[in-house]
């Protein structure tokens, strides 16, 4: 049994990862998200932490500081996101750590990857687009669409 943090923003990010569920329920799941309301949706443990983006930068240094908190005392062996920004910075302090890192861009983005997702590159160890068109040859992946 592994330990997986699954770790998404609100909104379709959330319901994107909740669609994933069915891949990780026989092992030891915590989530991570930006809503304390979301405990509703799943029966793991769930922490909240501070809703924030780029404009917003003391708020994403707190959500940086308490998302490396929980990776620190739940120690996961696989972190999953579908985004955004919790969802980066827990792949980003997940690889320091040595944890598998895989983020799935959000399939709102159909234009382009999003900037959270451009950013994932470098620490995922498994990079996924859920639209084809996005996939090259240095990554992101398409291997098909959390609908």
């Amino acid at each position: 049994m592994k330990k997986v943090l699954a770790v998404a923003s609100g909104g379709g990010h959330w319901i994107q990862l909740l669609r994933l569920r069915p891949s990780f329920e026989h092992h030891k799941v915590q989530f991570i998200t930006t809503n304390k309301e979301f405990q509703k949706d799943v029966q793991n443990k769930l922490t909240a932490v501070t809703d924030a983006n780029k404009w917003e930068k003391l708020k994403l240094v707190k959500m940086f500081a308490e998302v490396l908190l929980v990776v620190i005392r739940f120690r996961p062996d696989v972190i999953i996101t579908t985004g955004a920004a919790p969802g980066f910075a827990a792949i980003f302090w997940g690889k320091f750590l040595g944890c598998k890192t895989i983020w799935i861009d959000s399939i709102a983005n159909a234009g382009e990857l999003s900037e959270s997702g451009k950013r994932a590159k470098k620490y995922a160890d498994v990079w996924l687009t859920q639209w084809k068109h996005l996939e090259t040859s240095n990554g992101p992946k398409f291997v098909g669409s959390v609908i």
